[in-house]
């Protein structure tokens, strides 16, 4: 089965060469990527953490960023001394991490998991553990750490309906990668019980919450509101729209409500965020079909023809502070079929929080906040333009929900501790083998 997974691995590698090649122009970040995938690592990163009995933490992109944050706070408090270093797939992951993730030695691209660039990787770092977070398995990659004695985690740990039944597929490969995690962490009984149909044995299966609940980078103070605010030029507006991880086809549904919105209270501001950043002047010419003045995050602030009635925020990691000016957040990806977002992070805020239908990715956090009505489900364009209304002309209602909500956040807080205190045991628990073996 891994000369099967192996032939494969390597055609997409050359397949999607390029893609990258492409990318090169168009995004920055690229060719760092593409170099670190190869295993060629900074020089300053491995002086940091190689060969000193780091933690390794990898968290593929934005999203497992946001839940890996307040873990590597824990690990800085349980296990302080300790070089933590954290890898990612994504560019925006990187750019993430390096924002909301100042307490990690060393920040790098995960490499491709082709078998000998994998154990060249690890034999470089040598950790004295790793975690990875959610569902990050990557099989040559763990056969290197197996072969390396190095303890794996799982934190944060999460199956979709679609990776249940995906993986079956991998045989003894799949065996082996949950033979090698130690401890699984996971965010409910549900994902507890996933991970277990999939074969990994039950005693090493816990259920410690989800991290997500105790991100601290969105928090934002009133001085920080107010330069935020003044930042954007939305220090005079009336009420503010914020729709958050939006993806192409969804705008097309959200712009029509929004015009309904403007045409009962005129000195809304609107702010998009879209998924993709790049997208964000394909979303200027769009919100322009539908009488909006928009303008690019990255424009402002600075002399504008005309006051723009929307953002388009096309930077990352600076969603999570932007939710807290929202008077209404809308979360994406969820108005169309993609599964939907994190909705913590504007629920940390204390704001109502609007979703589509479509929320299959986040089930059991989206069923605890719609139970306790501060997630609110909308079916389609007119149905998000009535919810908006009927929040806008009812403050009460919005501040008892967003105070529903903060209770919500306090009550399941502590996954991140928990998970630092089962790394400590896993360490402690090495450390006394070394010395019995010696």
């Amino acid at each position: 089965m891994y000369f099967i997974y192996n032939i494969l691995a390597v055609i997409l590698v050359i397949l999607v060469l390029p893609v990258f090649v492409v990318r090169f122009v168009r995004e920055k970040g690229i060719a760092e990527r593409v170099k670190q995938s190869f295993g060629v690592l900074p020089a300053e990163t491995l002086a940091k953490v190689a060969g000193k009995e780091a933690i390794w933490v990898h968290a593929a992109s934005v999203g497992e960023i946001v839940a890996a944050s307040p873990i590597v706070k824990e690990i800085r408090r349980e296990l302080p001394g300790i070089p933590v270093v954290v890898s990612v797939v994504t560019v925006s992951g990187y750019a993430m991490a390096k924002r909301i993730i100042p307490e990690a030695d060393g920040i790098i691209f995960f490499p491709l998991d082709l078998p000998v660039l994998s154990y060249s990787v690890v034999a470089k770092i040598r950790p004295q553990a790793f975690l990875m977070v959610e569902t990050e398995m990557w099989p040559n990659f763990l056969k290197a750490i197996r072969k390396f004695n190095i303890p794996a985690m799982m934190v944060n740990g999460r199956i979709s309906d679609k990776s249940v039944n995906r993986y079956i597929y991998f045989g003894r490969v799949l065996s082996d990668m949950l033979d090698t995690v130690v401890t699984f962490c996971m965010q409910s009984n549900i994902d507890a019980q996933y991970i277990t149909r999939l074969g990994a044995d039950p005693a090493r299966v816990v259920v410690t919450g989800n991290t997500k609940f105790d991100q601290s980078y969105t928090e934002l103070s009133l001085e920080d509101k107010t330069q935020l605010l003044s930042s954007l030029g939305l220090g005079s507006a009336d009420q503010i729209l914020v729709a958050g991880s939006t993806h192409r086809g969804e705008e097309e549904l959200l712009f029509p409500a929004f015009n309904e919105v403007r045409a009962q209270f005129p000195h809304t501001q609107f702010i998009v965020a879209p998924r993709e950043p790049l997208r964000a002047d394909e979303l200027v010419e769009l919100a322009a079909k539908y009488n909006f003045i928009a303008v690019r995050r990255t424009k402002m602030p600075g002399k504008l023809a005309g006051n723009p009635d929307m953002i388009i925020v096309d930077t990352i990691g600076e969603l999570g502070k932007i939710y807290g000016l929202g008077d209404i957040v809308y979360v994406g990806g969820s108005l169309i079929p993609h599964g939907g977002h994190n909705i913590l992070e504007p629920a940390a805020h204390g704001k109502p929080i609007l979703v589509g239908p479509h929320m299959f990715n986040f089930k059991e956090t989206y069923a605890l906040f719609s139970e306790r009505g501060v997630c609110l489900t909308v079916r389609d364009s007119a149905g998000l333009a009535e919810a908006m209304l009927k929040l806008l002309h009812n403050p009460a209602q919005r501040q008892a929900i967003g105070q529903e909500a903060l209770v919500i956040i306090n009550e399941n807080r502590g996954a991140s501790h928990k998970s630092a205190l089962y790394l400590k045991e896993i360490l402690q628990q090495k450390k006394v083998l070394i010395n019995r073996q010696q």
